[in-house]
């Protein structure tokens, strides 16, 4: 008998042991689904407070999160509900599916499940169902499996990244962010109740849609975690007397456009950093969206605030609103646009006529008519002031100045200064013509601030950046003198600010392009530097539109939505020449150009027509026309004299032979002019 009994047991040893060997074996030919989940892309500002989210390709909010990131009381919770010998059990607890068979066999009903969180992870890896028993097996076999290949902190990392609390809601921040607008590393035991109870019946318990049905299951959790002993009296009180959310809050959106780019530049990379903050971003969201109102549905606003001690970009606004509509085109980024900068190009020139010797802030220049070859500039309201100080030219951004000195300076040079500032200028055509002084050329408006940050700086250029990821470095390069940076800024300082404009001395430009199609605002103080653009996207002009009456109150509003008092100017640096007009080198008191020596007064009489060398026929007289000078005028035909006392700025000279023959005109100052011309008598 003894020997039987010691068969028998030693058969069922036996059969257990290839049992064991069955089930061991079937655990390991288990195939696994993918155990990486792709969570959402995410955007902070230069504090780490985030900007914007992005879904996951399915159009699911699912961010990446680890257990240490989770409030503990949370976790707790959600082990002591869900899942008591999580750190026991090999991915099944049997005591605890046994009893969840016995209580349905008792009560003809599921009265508790017997699922681990283990096997509830391996149902969202596959996102199976679990209401047939193959379905079960599966997730059995499955639980097991990830047990003997993840630790226990990687598998509460995937249910924590994949739980499902209703709608396109995955995982604890998911939830947390959307249902209480902040991260799960510090919840509140009502908070947490309701995460432990949404993801057992995420739709149906959904706060936002079956509110009362989310709070009996909220307040269940919480009478559980009471009765064993995980919350004490008071503090379950108090979780139930905290209401339960009735919506769901928006995910952060800020910097759209600039969260895009980054996004486009590394497309693999989870979580980007930027070097905005995301306070005054939102700000001057909000600023963009009331500058334009009263305007047309199309016209779009931009800003970029930077600050140009250290390079970093703080706040970038594209346009009104990423989702404004197809009038608008919110989705632009207006702030890369290329467009005409109008006036904004104005103080570069001065500030290159300072470091050339040509002016001086005190330097006295003519604003009157003038033309060079077929281009003749005209001011914005088609008068001349005559001579005035050439900081008050800039000041009252004449054009007719700032055109005599890009003359001098020669338009190469400009465009070579404005790309050593770090601006990729587009110049129409093949060669840079005066015009580029008057905004001929094509600019955006992260140019212009990179530009004035340039100005800012006391002359020296380092690049602009948003990515933190990738600072700029702290190399710096002089593009013009430090004086002359100086100056400009001082005399920008002094043009009378709009109303609404803060407190102290900031620098600041404006400029409209041609046909109204740009409204343009950048100034700087001592440590930030801003630039705001106004306009259509599609670059039809705006009539009536005006950089001093629209751009310039958005550029002094976002300069007190930064801070509360202007940062000062800096003080003039020693080589700084601070003298009145009387006091100047005698060269500099009056701007003339460099070979003024070789040229005839500005007053002298000139020959418009006819221009030297051409080929006239004189039959009916030579016609001749001029300007300037003081009549009455003297004509003479190879130095004999033709006509005198002439008062007329137009005649026809007789008795011109065949041939070259030099006309002159003598007014009566005794300034001259003259030119060479073929006569043709046939």
């Amino acid at each position: 008998m003894m020997r039987y009994a010691l068969f028998v047991l030693a058969a069922v040893l036996l059969l257990a042991a290839v049992a064991r060997d069955g089930v061991d074996q079937w655990v390991a030919s288990t195939d696994l689904p993918p155990l990486v989940s792709e969570t959402s892309v995410e955007v902070r500002d230069r504090n780490g407070t985030m900007l914007r989210i992005y879904t996951v390709a399915d159009g699911r909010w699912r961010l990446a999160v680890t257990p240490d990131r989770v409030d503990p009381g949370f976790l707790k919770m959600l082990i002591a509900y869900e899942d008591k010998r999580f750190y026991s059990h090999a991915g099944v607890d049997l005591r605890a599916m046994l009893r969840a068979v016995g209580q349905a066999v008792v009560n003809g009903r599921v009265i508790s499940g017997g699922s681990t969180l283990t096997m509830q992870v391996a149902r969202l890896l596959e996102e199976s169902g679990t209401g047939r028993w193959r379905g079960k097996l599966r997730q059995i076999r499955l639980a097991l499996a990830l047990e003997r290949k993840l630790s226990k902190a990687q598998i509460l990392t995937l249910y924590l990244t994949r739980a499902p609390y209703g709608g396109n809601l995955e995982g604890i921040r998911a939830a947390t962010l959307a249902w209480f607008g902040k991260e799960p590393k510090r919840l509140t035991p009502a908070e947490a109740a309701l995460l432990v109870a949404l993801p057992q019946s995420p739709e149906a318990r959904r706060p936002d849609r079956n509110h009362a049905v989310a709070e009996v299951a909220r307040d269940r959790v919480l009478a559980r975690m009471q009765k064993s002993g995980q919350l004490t009296i008071g503090a379950a009180r108090s979780a139930l007397s905290e209401p339960v959310p009735s919506r769901r809050r928006a995910f952060p959106a800020l910097a759209p456009h600039l969260s895009d780019r980054a996004l486009g530049a590394a497309p693999m990379t989870n979580r980007h950093h930027l070097t905005l903050d995301a306070s005054l971003q939102q700000s001057l969201e909000s600023l963009a969206n009331k500058a334009l109102f009263g305007l047309s549905d199309d016209v779009s606003v931009a800003l970029v605030v930077a600050d140009h001690r250290s390079g970093e970009i703080l706040a970038s606004v594209g346009s009104a609103g990423y989702d404004a509509g197809p009038a608008r085109q919110g989705y632009v980024d207006m702030t890369r646009a290329v467009r005409s900068p109008g006036s904004t190009l104005k103080p570069l020139v001065y500030a290159m006529a300072f470091d050339r010797g040509l002016a001086h802030p005190q330097t006295l220049i003519n604003d009157r008519p003038v033309a060079f070859g077929s281009y003749a500039p005209q001011n914005f309201d088609g008068q001349f002031r005559g001579e005035l100080p050439v900081a008050e030219a800039l000041r009252q951004s004449l054009n007719i100045p700032v055109v005599l000195l890009m003359d001098q300076i020669g338009p190469a040079h400009l465009m070579d200064v404005i790309r050593r500032s770090g601006v990729d200028a587009r110049l129409p055509g093949d060669q840079a013509g005066l015009a580029v002084a008057l905004g001929g050329i094509g600019v955006t408006l992260n140019d212009l601030v990179q530009l004035y940050a340039m100005l800012a700086q006391g002359g020296k250029a380092r690049p602009l950046y948003w990515n933190a990821d990738r600072p700029a470095g702290n190399a710096q390069h002089q593009i013009v003198s430090r004086s002359a940076a100086w100056q400009v800024a001082d005399i920008l300082a002094g043009i009378t600010p709009a109303n609404g404009a803060p407190s102290g001395r900031m620098a600041y430009k404006t400029g409209t392009s041609y046909g109204h199609r740009d409204a343009w605002a950048v100034g700087f103080d001592g440590a930030h530097v801003a630039g705001v653009w106004i306009g259509r996207a599609d670059g039809t002009p705006v009539p009536g539109a005006f950089g001093g009456d629209l751009a310039a109150p958005v550029l002094f509003a976002a300069f007190q939505r930064l801070k509360p008092k202007i940062d000062p100017l800096p003080a003039p640096p020693p080589e700084a020449l601070i003298v009145s007009t009387a006091e100047l080198p005698q060269p500099l008191r009056r701007f003339a150009g460099r070979d003024a020596v070789f040229q005839a007064a500005s007053d002298a009489p000139k020959l418009i027509f006819p221009p030297d060398g051409a080929r006239l026929s004189a039959r009916d007289g030579l016609p001749v026309k001029l300007r300037d000078g003081k009549p009455p005028f003297t004509w003479l035909a190879n130095g004999s004299p033709i006509l005198t006392g002439v008062y007329r700025r137009e005649t026809a000279l007789t008795g011109i032979s065949e041939g070259f023959s030099k006309i002159s005109v003598i007014d009566a100052a005794g300034l001259s002019a003259r030119v060479t011309v073929y006569v043709d008598r046939d």
